[in-house]
């Protein structure tokens, strides 16, 4: 990939420049909007390669930039908010965000956000030789076959692991909601979907994690959904 563009769009000046500041110090190239219209037009004229969206904007709310980029783009999009809740959180990622940031936010961690979604990107991006096959750490993932291993070992899954495997696997680095998963694996999402998630959840990470000591591939956020881990 090329220096990455990215999109900030933040009507507050002070958190605006931190963020310019530190794209320019670490060589990312930047465009900037302080309102939703103009973050709509920036997008549509020069497709950045990712968008940063502050949801409290001045002339409409970042959730509708959210979803007006989403009927035509799958541009990576993360939240930089003052927003905390989880219902703000969970709104924002059914709508298409890829990841959401509270404010106040340290630049390492945004850089590091940063840095998730462009391998992601990146990823999703380059052909593969066999794209059939996915590949983290010691965990594959043979989608034709119907089989995942862990190194030379296959990994006895149900069929529902395997496909709640499958679409964690597809998004990797994707903070994906119990919604999202839900509507993936049965087709709707109740109440006692998401907690049959969870059920399904703690059995496939202790088949794939094992050891206390072994790589973490699924993270929880509490409240929202799961996200699939890149393993070295």
């Amino acid at each position: 990939m090329n220096t990455p563009t990215i999109l900030v769009v933040e009507d507050d000046l002070p958190v605006r420049n931190l963020i310019v500041t530190t794209l320019k110090t670490h060589d990312y190239k930047y465009l900037t909007a302080p309102r939703g219209a103009d973050a709509i037009l920036q997008a549509a004229s020069h497709n950045p390669d990712v968008v940063f969206l502050d949801l409290g904007l001045p002339d409409m709310d970042g959730i509708d930039v959210i979803r007006q980029i989403r009927s035509w783009s799958n541009m990576p999009i993360i939240i930089i908010s003052a927003r905390s809740e989880d219902n703000d959180k969970i709104e924002a990622l059914d709508a298409g965000a890829d990841d959401y940031l509270t404010k106040p936010f340290s630049v390492e961690e945004l850089l590091a956000r940063l840095r998730v979604t462009l391998r992601r990107l990146s990823l999703m991006q380059s052909p593969s030789a066999d794209s059939s096959v996915y590949l983290n750490g010691r965990l594959k993932i043979d989608y034709a076959a119907g089989c995942a291993y862990l190194g030379e070992e296959e990994l006895k899954l149900t069929p529902i692991e395997f496909k709640l495997l499958t679409v964690l696997a597809k998004n990797t680095g994707k903070v994906l909601t119990h919604t999202y998963i839900t509507q993936h694996i049965w087709g709707r999402s109740w109440d006692n979907d998401v907690a049959s998630l969870r059920v399904y959840m703690a059995t496939l990470r202790k088949k794939l994690e094992g050891p206390h000591d072994s790589p973490q591939y699924i993270q929880t956020h509490i409240g929202i959904g799961y996200r699939m881990l890149k393993v070295e």
